[in-house]
């Protein structure tokens, strides 16, 4: 018996992937809104009902949003980030905090066994601009800085699904509770276990680089009780 062969994608699925590699890569920031239909179609080189059958699947998914008389806007940059959302009941900051525990900390074992000279570099510059930001008191680089830190982290993880995963739950995080996410200091100081996990990493350690993780998101936790 022959393999069976996958029919060809359809134009509209097409245009899709087109349309979600703008809106991750930043071209369509989140919170903007989308180029009216003409324009689509041009910049496409496709009719317009595919266009519409495009939106309507990017709408469903949850990466966009229609406003009536308004247009349609960017809400997502993560497929992951709606479903999340949709199977939560009501505002769960310590089942998505809890959730983060686990793909994080898998994902720091997994750097310790798989992360490269370049990316263990990437994580102390991140490490260093946050400390450095803090030392200025400047709050909004420090989230920058930190979150650049933990998207690096699982980067390093070798493992695109855990990727996906982190990025939903932490998008959700960031429009539910931003605190939760490392965003914000209240003490002046970076949560314990930053600098311990990179060692860890840079050492080959997965149950050090586990435990980091688990030290500095406790902190976080208990921060929500």
């Amino acid at each position: 018996m022959s393999d069976l062969i996958p029919p060809p994608p359809r134009t509209s699925e097409l245009v899709v992937g087109r349309m979600q590699d703008m809106i991750r890569s930043g071209r369509w920031p989140v919170g903007d809104r989308i180029p009216p239909e003409p324009e689509l179609v041009a910049h496409f080189g496709v009719g317009r009902n595919t266009i519409r059958e495009a939106v309507r699947a990017l709408e469903h998914s949850g990466m966009l949003v229609p406003r009536r008389g308004d247009g349609t806007y960017v809400r997502s940059r993560n497929v992951l980030a709606a479903a999340i959302e949709r199977c939560l009941p009501g505002p769960a900051h310590l089942e998505l905090l809890e959730a983060r525990r686990a793909v994080e900390a898998q994902a720091a074992a997994s750097a310790a066994e798989r992360a490269t000279p370049e990316q263990i570099a990437a994580l102390r510059a991140c490490l260093a601009e946050a400390e450095h930001a803090l030392s200025r008191t400047d709050v909004a680089s420090y989230a920058q800085a930190d979150i650049a830190f933990h998207a690096s982290l699982v980067d390093a993880s070798g493992n695109t699904l855990l990727v996906e995963l982190y990025g939903g739950i932490v998008e959700v995080m960031q429009r539910m509770h931003a605190s939760i996410v490392d965003a914000s200091v209240t003490d002046g100081r970076h949560p314990q276990g930053h600098r311990e996990l990179v060692d860890a990493i840079e050492a080959g350690d997965p149950g050090a680089a586990r435990a980091a993780v688990h030290s500095y998101l406790d902190e976080a936790r208990r921060g929500l009780t």
